[in-house]
């Protein structure tokens, strides 16, 4: 996708899973911090982000909670206002973990939407483009056709209605009778922008869920929209071990 305008936003980075499928790098250190061509997944999000032009950016932290910490502000402090999720008691799962940073996000003179990335994903996404894009809507979900076990089903406005495990054969849905085959499916991209009013309907949700969970749950009283990505996008899951060198060739690749 071609750089879009560039806007000023908040985003947070989830970050604080265990990342076990990186062992045995995550014994010694959080996932966030396991390198990609010598970079940091956390480097490689928050410059996104930041050239991007997201200048508030909120990290999540649980495993090897301190080290994360302290990297993310003693590099990043003078270049954005950073704000540091802990969850070092429990981890939250998305959806929690978006619930328990809301103080960062609406706790404001003018609360905004929030684009959330997951620092395991390296993409090509536009990420000021899709910020730009979530308007009129509670929640806008970068989607695209691409080889996944799920996949979020959504109507002919691209409204979300639906998930499928495609393996099991499991669905979740608010709607009651719902077939899979009467939608078309899409795979998530884990990049995401909720606003105010979704965050706000967290209230009756627990201290962890999941943030799809969520989306599909809510989904009849909030407008939940996917966002089809362009035909050049290229994402790449940096969630297993034996991926770290095709990751590196990836993100050489997405430089290039």
């Amino acid at each position: 996708m071609a750089d879009g305008t560039k806007v000023a936003a908040r985003a947070m980075i989830l970050a604080a899973g265990m990342g076990t499928r990186l062992r045995p790098l995550t014994d010694r250190m959080p996932k966030a911090l396991v390198p990609v061509n010598g970079q940091p997944l956390i480097d490689i999000q928050m410059e996104k982000l930041l050239s991007a032009g997201f200048s508030d950016i909120t990290v999540n932290v649980h495993h090897f909670a301190d080290m994360l910490e302290d990297y993310v502000l003693t590099h990043y402090s003078d270049k954005a206002n950073v704000h540091i999720s802990s969850e070092r008691e429990k981890l939250l799962n998305t959806g929690g973990a978006l619930k328990r940073a809301r103080k960062y996000f609406l706790d404001c003179d003018d609360p905004s939407p929030v684009l959330v990335h997951n620092v395991d994903i390296l993409s090509n996404a536009d990420l000021s483009a899709l910020y730009s894009n979530a308007v009129g809507v509670d929640a806008l979900l970068l989607v695209s056709k691409r080889n996944s076990s799920r996949g979020l089903f959504f109507d002919k406005d691209m409204r979300l209605v639906g998930w499928q495990n495609f393996k099991t054969g499991e669905t979740k849905s608010s709607i009651a009778g719902f077939r899979p085959e009467d939608y078309v499916s899409y795979a998530f991209s884990g990049i995401h922008v909720i606003a105010p009013r979704a965050l706000e309907s967290m209230d009756h949700w627990g201290d962890e869920f999941s943030i799809i969970d969520f989306y599909i749950q809510e989904a009849v009283h909030l407008n939940i929209c996917g966002c089809v990505a362009s035909a050049d996008f290229r994402l790449l899951d940096v969630g297993k071990i034996d991926v770290i060198d095709e990751a590196g060739k990836f993100l050489s690749s997405l430089n290039s």
